[in-house]
């Protein structure tokens, strides 16, 4: 069965660096498109970042933008996000996806966030 086990999370300060890491298993890793989401206190989940299945292009939220750079290494099924110059609002739980989508709904200016499988999640919090 797919298994996504994320590591790496920790307690940074403002303008610091963090890379996060994920480890997959349980299907053909290089043949699928990977996502980073992320949930923070009471809000819903959202799209970070998503890669490829060769990684030779991604999709990047606004808001992390020149700031996180989201890369794989098929070889070893690993999914990882290097974060830079990390804001108090990057604060969350951030999740390894499988199969993620955006879904717009009528009315709503933020798309809804879904994936077939996710992680556990790894803690990012990011404060003085």
């Amino acid at each position: 069965q797919v298994q996504l086990v994320e590591s790496g999370g920790a307690l940074v300060q403002p303008g610091g660096s963090l890379k996060i890491s994920c480890t997959a298993s349980g299907f053909p890793f290089s043949n699928y498109q990977m996502t980073w989401v992320r949930r923070a206190p009471g809000q819903d989940l959202e799209w970070v970042s998503s890669v490829y299945s060769d990684g030779s292009d991604t999709d990047d939220a606004a808001s992390v933008k020149g700031r996180f750079t989201i890369s794989r290494d098929n070889a070893k099924s690993m999914l990882y996000l290097q974060m830079n110059s990390l804001k108090t609002e990057d604060t969350a739980l951030y999740y390894c996806g499988k199969g993620c989508r955006k879904t717009f709904l009528r009315g709503k200016i933020t798309p809804q966030i879904s994936c077939d499988s996710m992680g556990q999640g790894t803690q990012v919090t990011v404060s003085e």
